[in-house]
């Protein structure tokens, strides 16, 4: 098998690490169109695996990354030659992503889709105070904090892990729940949640105390209930090589190295 007798695309980010890494590999594998391609190779960092995970939506098309961004949690190391090899060896790793609906305070509904959370944030000077319910069941009837977040064993090592969430096995039926600098309750740190529970978090006070939320990239500014769950419809397939995969690296971040 040749170089590039595999349909490969690849997309990158627009710094100049990513874009001479793009000119050296599109020159030595050729560069398919994206939706006709066997798999697509994205250059950059986590925030452009995001992105192209998003694109790719609903499509079932593995997602291999390098690492030519900052962190790279989620990308494999760069090397130039030798990439169908790598493809061929890869291990994949199956998420499901979070199905978010947004009403604001117009009344208005959005709908949007989170690979590695969704938050709600407060957008003044004064702390949020949301009713979280669970299944329909009011769990939480007051959180003052400065917001919570909903994020999947995938997203858990983002801004889950900052928030001093918990890392989840990227296996794990779970979801955490974590609230940002909560002040009332003072001494709750979140809840592990199954990940067939559907999450609704309503904003008290939203006039006065006006809150976003945000799916990944997507925001909605003065949200007034968020519901949130799993969408089990929709496979992410991503690709790591061997020894690297996403539950290795979720498994090395709970030893922090």
């Amino acid at each position: 098998m040749t170089e590039r007798s595999r349909a490969i695309a690849f997309i990158a980010s627009e710094t100049p690490e990513a874009q001479a890494a793009l000119a050296k590999l599109v020159d030595r594998y050729g560069n398919a169109d994206p939706d006709q391609a066997d798999v697509v190779v994205a250059l950059g960092g986590d925030g452009l695996m995001l992105q192209v995970l998003h694109r790719f939506l609903g499509t079932g098309k593995p997602i291999y990354g390098m690492n030519r961004g900052s962190v790279g949690f989620l990308m494999n190391e760069f090397r130039e030659r030798g990439l169908t090899k790598k493809l061929e060896a890869a291990q994949r790793s199956l998420v499901h992503p979070l199905s978010m609906r947004a009403i604001d305070q117009s009344g208005s509904e959005v709908h949007a889709m989170a690979i590695n959370e969704v938050s709600l944030l407060r957008r003044s000077y004064q702390a949020a105070k949301l009713k979280i319910s669970v299944d329909g069941q009011v769990r939480l009837p007051e959180l003052v904090a400065d917001g919570v977040l909903l994020a999947t064993p995938a997203g858990s090592t983002a801004y889950n892990l900052s928030a001093n969430g918990p890392i989840l096995p990227l296996d794990a039926p779970l979801l955490a729940l974590t609230p940002i600098s909560a002040f009332r309750p003072r001494r709750w740190r979140g809840a592990l949640l199954p990940d067939h529970a559907r999450v609704t978090i309503e904003v008290l006070e939203p006039e006065k105390r006006p809150v976003s939320a945000v799916a990944d990239h997507t925001q909605i500014e003065n949200v007034v209930s968020v519901s949130i769950e799993i969408d089990r419809s929709i496979d992410l397939v991503m690709l790591h090589d061997p020894g690297h995969s996403l539950d290795e690296r979720i498994l090395r971040e709970q030893f922090g190295y």
